[in-house]
């Protein structure tokens, strides 16, 4: 049997407070996980009012402070990092997870499908939807309204992603519910990592609804994070039970027939 110890990480930043939000997220991750999973903008905040705030607080990739300190607790710990910040390369600014390993080494993925206002002010990502290996298995990213389209989720599983991590900044009340059907169907790990609170700065306010999940290949929650607290919950992956093979005669890959399916 192959395991991970893994995590996820709830928080609940403050606008703005880089620093301060990156020190209180990293104290959260418990001592000796594998790997552990920080929300979507987990440093920033969310709610930019327009594209020139979020330039003065997106970052390089892996040279930014964020950066730097997710590279500096992975390497203390030996623990693997998934965590979203706002990336700036060139004159774009993307919304992006990286992974980042104990070693130092950095990947990244930039969010597919913008959600909101996000389209007013990042550019989409153009990296599609690759996969990683870490932890001694293989990991794909997404980053929060992904969940929403199967496609993505598809995507990581039939490229041999064996857990997806899923940074998130969730405001609708359907993901929490939605993330073991997409696990089940996949036969793989799924790790949304949310935030609580409540954010006002524009004419939409906006409430981050928590309840941070991790689900396996049976649909089954193995942790689940309160609506409203900033926390972490741990769960130990068996990747054995990442089988394609649902039945005897059933496989969730070989019995696609996507000459039928509209894409």
């Amino acid at each position: 049997m192959t395991v991970i110890h893994s995590a996820v990480i709830q928080t609940a930043p403050v606008f703005g407070e880089v620093q301060a939000n990156i020190n209180k997220a990293l104290d959260l991750i418990p001592d000796q996980v594998e790997l552990a999973v920080l929300p979507e903008l987990f440093a920033s905040g969310y709610q930019f009012k327009d594209r020139a705030e979020l330039s003065s607080l997106a970052e390089p990739i892996p040279d930014g402070p964020t950066c730097r300190a997710l590279v500096a607790k992975a390497s203390a710990t030996g623990t693997t990092l998934v965590a979203g910040l706002p990336e700036m390369s060139g004159d774009k600014l993307f919304n992006t997870a990286v992974l980042v390993r104990p070693d130092g080494s950095v990947e990244r993925y930039r969010k597919t499908h913008l959600f909101w206002d996000e389209k007013l002010i990042f550019d989409p990502g153009d990296l599609g939807f690759p996969v990683f290996e870490a932890c001694g298995t293989t990991l794909g990213l997404m980053v929060c309204f992904d969940w929403l389209f199967p496609e993505a989720t598809g995507t990581l599983a039939r490229r041999g992603a064996r857990i997806i991590c899923h940074p998130s900044n969730l405001v609708l009340s359907h993901c929490p519910d939605a993330m073991p059907v997409r696990a089940l169907e996949n036969r793989v790990f799924t790790i949304t990592a949310n935030r609580v609170g409540t954010e006002d700065r524009t004419d939409t306010p906006l409430r981050f609804i928590g309840r941070s999940t991790i689900a396996s290949p049976r649909a089954e929650r193995l942790a689940e994070c309160s609506p409203l607290s900033a926390e972490a919950r741990t769960a130990v992956l068996d990747l054995d039970l990442c089988d394609p093979n649902l039945t005897p005669r059933n496989n969730v890959v070989t019995d696609r027939r996507p000459e039928f399916y509209d894409l």
